[in-house]
């Protein structure tokens, strides 16, 4: 599709993340849409939904989507459970707990992965420039920011303190937002930040000196989130989740291949300068989930104490 069309599409569709749909359920031809609403966070991992909002490739399966931002996976999950979203955006490790707990949710497609490349990933560990930290290792003992407790950030780090040769079961970590992350580490109340995009660049424009790619770390193209729904919905709504998924799936595929729209997009549910927008680095979205790398994860949150055994993948993804 040509950038154009997309410009033209944002234009006309005001994308803020807290509010509601203006279609009224209904197309621009007249048809009747389901309404439905997505937890999703503020980061660039989103960009493929809010593109295929924009796109239309929803609304072509007669969907008529909000978005609803969240901070972090952990607090997603509940509000799927409890039918406040109809579906979400979360990280695999938080989705692993969740079923590891027996909660109700099924995966129905791909959110984001890594770029699986060392240095260049769209997330990393950082510290600050005249920090006495020269690798992970030295995180033994240190306090480390997440933007929730117990997911991804908590085993990827872990991933790269222990190969570095460090004990990490030493690490802790402190939970504090994305954006409140390199201010934190500025004023010294942590030791290490890990972030994604595009609070990476914030970082990287504060000077703050990148000491891993944990994403890298953890497993080969690591599959960060998923999309998931509730298995109340899957039941008494099969034809629905169906929909989104596909509509999902295209928006991934999509996303995956135009990445200038992409930075188009991520505009108009950020504040990112457009200078800072083109320095992104974007990560990959494939329309399939990785399952050999989310079974790696589950590993390691067995390793870190996070889970007691790995749950029931089959059950867990698509």
């Amino acid at each position: 599709m040509p950038r154009s069309r997309l410009s033209a599409a944002l234009a006309a569709t005001i994308l803020l993340l807290t509010a509601c749909s203006d279609s009224g359920g209904q197309s621009d031809t007249g048809e009747q849409l389901d309404k439905v609403n997505a937890g999703v966070i503020a980061i660039v991992d989103v960009a493929p939904i809010f593109v295929g909002r924009a796109l239309g490739f929803f609304e072509e399966q007669h969907i008529d989507l909000t978005l609803t931002t969240a901070q972090g996976g952990a607090a997603i999950v509940p509000a799927v459970v409890g039918g406040e979203y109809q579906f979400g955006f979360s990280n695999t490790i938080s989705l692993l707990l969740a079923a590891s707990k027996k909660l109700p949710i099924k995966v129905v497609a791909n959110g984001t992965n890594s770029t699986g490349v060392d240095g260049k990933d769209y997330a990393g560990l950082f510290v600050e420039a005249d920090s006495p930290i020269t690798s992970p290792k030295d995180l033994a003992g240190r306090t480390v920011a997440a933007n929730t407790l117990k997911n991804i950030v908590e085993t990827s780090v872990r991933a790269s303190v222990r190969k570095g040769g460090g004990d990490a079961a030493a690490v802790k970590f402190t939970e504090l937002a994305f954006p409140d992350q390199v201010p934190a580490l500025e004023k010294g109340q942590v030791d290490a930040i890990f972030v994604v995009e595009p609070f990476q660049q914030a970082a990287v424009l504060a000077g703050a000196r990148r000491i891993a790619s944990s994403y890298v770390d953890a497993a080969p193209d690591l599959t960060v989130a998923m999309y998931f729904t509730s298995n109340q919905l899957l039941s008494t709504n099969p034809d629905l989740v169906r929909r989104f998924t596909e509509a999902m799936k295209k928006s991934l595929a999509f996303a995956d291949s135009h990445p200038d729209q992409v930075r188009e997009v991520i505009g108009t549910y950020t504040k990112i300068d457009p200078a800072v927008r083109a320095a992104l680095v974007l990560p990959k979205w494939p329309a399939e989930v990785n399952r050999a790398s989310v079974d790696t994860l589950a590993g390691l949150a067995v390793t870190d104490g996070l889970l007691t055994e790995k749950p029931d993948l089959t059950a867990l993804l698509p």
